[in-house]
């Protein structure tokens, strides 16, 4: 054969065997931008934007429950991971409206994490979106519930905290009817009445002090204080009370800490910290009280010499009507609100209130407050 003939057969085999490569490389990208398509299918228009606008958790899933857009308050809450679901529970509800394509509503609650016992309360909304896919969103009530729960404690414990001062009132004004004939007796019982109806006066003047400030605008008309001027306006409150039992109350630090608050509401918490000092010290003993400010911060430090916190009791300390000692507490007069009206006073300044405590070393409760100086510019900033 003739050399002309081989090179030309050769081309033409060479090119036959090269088209039959582009075109199985076509067949296979084809495919391969299918299964793409498939494995990760875009999600319908508009509903990109909407996730991405959401506050709350939207999650959007493919016929095999891939998630395939989450918003970002699903991510927030821990409902998306890896690409799916993380709640058994969701997948369900998600199986339950693709098998019979109605919508479905549902108030859940999960756990918030594979360790301990926290949880979340989710409105849970499942719907059909298109043919192929179901969007899920969910409304995190956490909150709702948490103040649900605290306003039916609260309740729950004003009623009881009432009940034992109303009961003794009730007691003593029949045993005081009984013993008209006896002075001595009617004396006694007068006095242990005027002791619970005053007991009665101070929980109901405490629960209404609560109350005030837990509303918005509890500092109303808020100036410049002079943190030791509401130190010694608490000192002045408590003198006579330290005095009677031999306990002498010491103040020292910065004369020139400034805060900016409602004067009132501050010395009310001092006091209610010095208070408890002197409830809990034994006699002829001393409380510091101690005012500095530093890096911003104004803080005032009330230290007792007096039995000290159990390490497991410092975390509720500020919870209301929560009483370290029961016997003792009310045996003092106690309300058990003192604190927590220390906590909300201090918070709606701005502040915190920190606790030390150790059983037979005494406890040292700290205000700490914003300094004047650094809650707003110094006068001509602006000119």
């Amino acid at each position: 054969m003739d050399s002309t003939w081989l090179v030309l057969l050769s081309l033409g085999l060479g090119l036959a065997v090269g088209a039959g490569f582009v075109w199985i490389l076509h067949i296979a990208a084809r495919r391969g931008h299918h299964a793409a398509e498939v494995v990760n299918p875009a999600v319908p228009d508009g509903v990109d934007q909407v996730l991405d606008a959401l506050e709350s958790a939207g999650v959007v899933l493919d016929p095999s429950n891939n998630v395939i857009k989450a918003s970002p308050g699903a991510h927030a809450i821990g409902l998306v991971w890896n690409g799916a679901l993380v709640h058994p529970h969701l997948v369900e509800l998600v199986n339950r409206v693709r098998r019979s394509g109605e919508s479905l509503t549902e108030e859940c609650e999960l756990s918030r994490g594979p360790f301990g016992d926290a949880g979340i309360h989710l409105s849970v909304r499942v719907a059909r979106l298109g043919s192929r896919y179901i969007l899920l969103l969910a409304e995190d009530r956490t909150e709702s519930f948490r103040l649900d729960a605290v306003r039916r404690d609260f309740v729950a414990n004003i009623s009881h905290e009432l009940k034992t001062p109303i009961g003794a009132v009730s007691l003593l004004a029949e045993a005081l009817d009984g013993a008209s004939d006896d002075p001595e007796q009617v004396r006694r019982f007068a006095l242990r009445l005027s002791e619970e109806a005053q007991r009665l006066a101070r929980i109901t003047q405490d629960i209404i002090e609560l109350s005030r400030l837990q509303a918005t605008d509890a500092l109303g008309n808020a100036t410049e204080l002079s943190a030791s001027k509401v130190v010694k306006a608490a000192i002045d409150q408590n003198r006579v009370a330290a005095e009677t039992r031999n306990i002498e109350i010491a103040m020292r630090g910065d004369k020139d800490a400034q805060v900016i608050g409602n004067e009132n509401l501050l010395v009310t918490a001092v006091h209610n910290l010095i208070s408890n000092a002197i409830q809990y010290s034994p006699d002829d003993s001393r409380i510091g009280i101690g005012v500095r400010s530093t890096g911003g911060v104004v803080e005032i430090a009330v230290t007792d010499q007096g039995e000290g916190i159990p390490e497991e009791d410092l975390d509720r300390v500020f919870e209301r009507f929560f009483r370290v000692d029961q016997a003792r507490s009310r045996n003092t007069g106690g309300t058990g609100l003192g604190l927590s009206i220390v906590k909300h006073a201090v918070q709606n300044h701005g502040g915190e209130v920190r606790v030390w405590s150790q059983p037979g070393r005494g406890s040292t409760f700290t205000i700490r407050l914003p300094e004047a100086s650094s809650v707003r510019p110094p006068l001509g900033d602006n000119q």
